[in-house]
This record gives structure tokens, C-alpha cells and sequence, in this order.
């Protein structure tokens, strides 16, 4: 019986050591994208493509982090994208939370053929309502501003499924004694439910913060004017009609991905309990 428990340990043991490995050499091939842009952004336009791969160059070249910041208004750029990124973000955890609540714990007639209807909303792609949605923006002379996006961007389906989902897992006797001690729907949303959602705030933050912080198609479309253009949008003034300075591209790559970064790992804690949470219900 000992041998036997020996036995199944040690096939555990090994078969987790498996496991391990194959998560390892897939985080390899996951990193070698950033590892390489990160090796292109010190070299000369040159030797980016060389073949085989210089890994670490023997002159590295951080000049070309200098020349970023003058070669295009990189810092207009930054800022932009940082207005538009925390405005929108804020604006959606507002909305998404408050609408998801009442689908989640108040009762009205309708309520989930609305919330259907809402969710369908996911499927359709961007692009099949692209061009009337910039028909009616220009209509309301918002065309070539930042409130153009902002406008387009505060609301989000996918918002309200995710923290609803989570709202569901809170138990509704906690709403009905708040409600017999005297708080109103606002006071029950603020004051219970906001404050132990932080880990579905956390997760709704990272995605809408990585998503609008990199979109490109939305600022392209809208934003003409350079004192309105994003960092994304900006990365395209490094290529020319002739040519293309792939080593400062780079590196101003490198430092649009130093937010998405900073925000991922001040939040990754409430990131993976989120996850996991938004799909059990109480």
C-alpha cells in the first residue's frame, strides 16, 4: 500500500513537472515578440532585420529614445492618449457598475429582454456600424475632437455583463437589509456593492484601460489635426513614403507599452480573483 502511494506521488510529481515545462517554453515563445522589440528599439534602422538576430547589439543605441521625443511630438501624443484612456475608463466603471446593478438586484418590468438586447450588442462587429456611427457624430459637429471618442467609448456592454455577473454573486439579503435599514438604491450601490466589487472594477480597469489606450482604428478615424492624435496613431508619422525608421518605432513602442504594464501588475491581484469570480453566482 506504501509503494502504491509512492507510486501515484511520484507519477504526480513528474506530471506536474510536465505541466510546468510546457508553461514555460509557451511564456518563452509568448515573450520572444517583446524581447526582440525591445532588442530593436537599441539598434540602428540598419540592423533591425539582420539575420541572425543580434539579440543584445554591440553598440546599443539609446539615442534612439532621445530622438523619439523630437522626431514627432511624442509627448502631445502621450498626453492625449492618457486623457482620453482615464477619462474613458473612469466613465465606463461608473456606468457599467451602475447599470449592472440594477440588472443584477433591482426588479422592473423588462429587465431581461433589455439586458438581452443590450448584451446581442457584443456580437456585432465594430465595422458594421462604423460609417453611420461617424455619420452621426459629424452630424453633431463632434468630428476632430476627443469628446467624439469619449462619447463612443463611455458605455460598454461587455462592462455591464462582467460586473453584473459579479453583483449576482453578492447575496440578496445584504440589498434587503440595506433596504429596511433605509438606504436608498444610490446608497446601496455606493456604499455596499462598490466596495466589494474591487476585484471586477480591477478587471473591467485592465480591459478597457488596454483596450482604449490601444486603439487605433477609433483616434484614426475621428482625430485629424496632430494636437488631437493618440500615441498609436502617432507611430505612424516614424514611416514615410519611401522609408520607415523601424528602430525608433521601436522604441516608442516601448514606452506605449510602460503603461499597460504599470496598470496590469498594480492590479493583477484583483485581476485573476475577478476572473474567477464573475462567473459563480450566490
Amino acid at each position: 500500500m506504501k509503494q502504491k502511494s509512492s507510486s501515484i506521488k511520484a507519477g504526480h510529481t513528474a506530471a506536474m513537472a510536465v505541466i510546468y515545462v510546457i508553461l514555460i517554453l509557451i511564456t518563452a515563445l509568448m515573450l520572444i515578440p517583446f524581447l526582440w522589440m525591445l532588442s530593436a528599439s537599441l539598434k540602428m534602422n540598419k540592423d533591425v532585420f539582420t539575420f541572425p538576430i543580434q539579440w543584445i547589439p554591440d553598440s546599443p543605441r539609446w539615442r534612439n529614445y532621445v530622438d523619439i521625443w523630437t522626431k514627432i511630438p511624442l509627448l502631445t501624443f502621450v498626453k492625449n492618449s492618457a486623457k482620453l484612456t482615464v477619462i474613458v475608463t473612469l466613465l465606463q466603471l461608473f456606468t457599467s457598475s451602475f447599470a449592472a446593478y440594477a440588472f443584477a438586484k433591482m426588479e422592473f418590468r423588462g429587465k431581461k429582454v433589455l439586458f438581452l438586447g443590450y448584451i446581442a450588442t457584443i456580437a456585432v462587429p465594430w465595422q458594421a456600424y462604423m460609417v453611420p456611427q461617424f455619420m452621426m457624430m459629424r452630424s453633431w459637429n463632434l468630428n476632430n475632437t476627443h469628446l467624439a471618442i469619449i462619447c463612443l467609448q463611455a458605455f460598454s456592454a461587455f462592462g455591464v455583463f462582467l460586473m453584473k455577473q459579479f453583483y449576482e454573486g453578492v447575496p440578496s439579503e445584504l440589498c434587503a437589509a440595506a433596504r429596511i435599514d433605509g438606504l436608498s438604491e444610490y446608497g446601496i450601490w455606493m456604499r455596499i456593492m462598490l466596495p466589494l466589487s474591487k476585484p471586477a472594477l480591477s478587471t473591467l480597469t485592465i480591459f478597457t484601460f488596454v483596450a482604449t489606450w490601444n486603439d487605433f482604428l477609433g483616434p484614426l478615424i475621428y482625430l485629424t489635426r496632430n494636437e488631437l492624435k493618440t500615441i498609436q496613431i502617432g507611430l505612424r508619422m516614424f514611416i514615410s513614403q519611401y522609408s520607415a525608421e523601424y528602430g525608433l518605432i521601436m522604441a516608442a513602442s516601448v514606452i506605449a507599452l510602460i503603461p499597460v504594464l504599470v496598470v496590469f501588475l498594480a492590479l493583477q491581484k484583483y485581476f485573476v480573483q475577478g476572473v474567477a469570480s464573475t462567473g459563480l453566482k450566490g
